[in-house]
């Protein structure tokens, strides 16, 4: 048995964030300090305060998922909580995993994301870029139609496989809009659009992605005290330009959650896993990909305590 330690990224914000365990430990404002000198604003004053429009800003949800994501996670070690075997982040929370796996310095990491969510950004216009997840069609369908609608000239991917049953997809929003109407007809049980403002993991990313690729380069790495999977393909680096690499490349390529949460039960035997980070969007995944799995969230007092005990009992 062991424990898995996974981030979340954009999509799990919310105005009010971790306001309660930041009551109890320091050490929660004093990671948003942190990073509100790197950054040259007060992010958790906008963290708490919103509005909601200016959190849902790639540019500042980025930094501000990540920062709450360590924030979370020192909290975790102050507290005496052992390390995980293996971890993960989804999307922008790889960041936040290599930083808990002192791969990746934290001030260094606060820099990374401000410049990948500005790139983001500039790649496609706010309003002009869209994601939504699908819920209730087979992989292949989505992936089929998107590729429909993409014949057509317009851009719509499928972009993070989330669990069985759950595929997001992005793009122009236009595209988006269409591949939607098309699921539906044929059966699809939901779709809900994401509050983001940059279509993420699909194709539009690949001249954001090449220009990120050189500000990684300057970026030291160490070797990570924890296993980290990526995105790309649920597998580890191991080298520092392997690391860069798939950084780069998940700007533009698929997030294979489903496969990284499967790899950490059958590879690294993980049995509990622990969500570090505001909102429990990872554990609902985690649950529908293998409900045998102890998959628990950690954001306030009460679920701490109950992650404390559980990873207690996987280490005794």
């Amino acid at each position: 048995m062991a424990i898995a330690a996974l981030f979340p990224g954009q999509g799990s914000q919310s105005v009010g964030m971790l306001a309660e365990l930041a009551n109890s430990f320091p050490i929660v404002t004093d990671t948003f300090q942190q990073a509100s000198d790197s950054l040259g604003y007060d992010l958790w004053h906008l963290v708490q305060e919103g509005p909601d429009s200016d959190l849902n800003k790639t540019t500042i949800t980025q930094p501000a998922m990540l920062t709450a994501g360590v924030a979370v996670w020192r909290v975790w070690l102050e507290q005496g909580g052992p390390e995980p075997k293996a971890g993960a982040g989804h999307s922008l929370g790889e960041y936040s995993a290599l930083v808990a796996a002192n791969c990746l310095d934290f001030t260094h990491a606060v820099h990374l994301v401000a410049e990948r969510a500005r790139l983001m950004q500039s790649a496609v216009p706010a309003g002009t870029g869209a994601m939504a997840a699908v819920l209730g069609a087979e992989d292949e369908q989505i992936i089929q139609v998107c590729q429909d609608i993409s014949a057509q000239g317009e851009v719509v991917e499928a972009v993070n496989f989330n669990s069985p049953g759950q595929v997001v997809i992005a793009g122009q929003t236009a595209a988006v809009d269409k591949a939607l109407a098309a699921l539906v007809e044929l059966g699809a049980k939901k779709s809900v659009k994401l509050p983001v403002s940059v279509p993420s993991h699909c194709s539009l990313m690949k001249e954001a992605s090449t220009i990120l690729a050189k500000e990684l380069s300057h970026v030291l790495l160490n070797a990570p005290e924890f296993t980290v999977l990526h995105n790309i393909d649920a597998q580890t680096r191991n080298s520092s330009a392997g690391v860069r690499e798939a950084l780069a490349e998940q700007l533009y390529r698929p997030v294979r959650w489903t496969q990284t949460i499967e790899a950490l039960r059958d590879q690294y035997g993980a049995t509990l896993l622990l969500e570090f980070g505001p909102g429990r969007t990872l554990t609902g995944l985690n649950r529908r990909i293998d409900r045998k799995l102890n998959a628990l969230a950690i954001y306030d007092n009460a679920s701490l305590e109950a992650a404390l005990q559980a990873a207690s009992e996987v280490a005794a």
